[in-house]
């Protein structure tokens, strides 16, 4: 899914508010998400999971075309850790999945 349907889906759950309005919110969220972890904080949202900055310091790795070493910068990338019931949710419907997939194969 990409940030338009997303949008698009609550505004289509929410008819009382404008597809323009739920964009505004939706930016804001992911801005402020953004920021958040701009500045070095972690963001937590519960059951659905972390957000947090992880850093990397600065190391010499090798060209795996040439062989030839170079030198790799410090950076710091974002990190995000599935909450509990995220993982729940995700693992039921998995195994929803795969309970059907057996029926699908006897049925052909």
């Amino acid at each position: 899914m990409i940030k338009s349907e997303l949008i698009a889906r609550i505004a289509e759950q929410n008819p009382h508010l404008y597809a323009k309005e739920v964009e505004k919110v939706v930016n804001a969220i992911f801005e402020r998400i953004t920021r958040a972890l701009a500045e070095g904080d972690r963001v937590e949202l519960r059951e659905f999971g972390t957000f947090e900055v992880r850093r990397y310091g600065a190391r010499s790795g090798r060209n795996p075309r040439t062989g030839e070493k170079v030198t790799v910068a410090a950076k710091a990338l974002p990190n995000f850790r599935a909450g509990k019931a995220l993982r729940a949710r995700l693992n039921s419907v998995v195994e929803e999945l795969n309970r059907e997939v057996p029926a699908l194969r006897r049925a052909s």
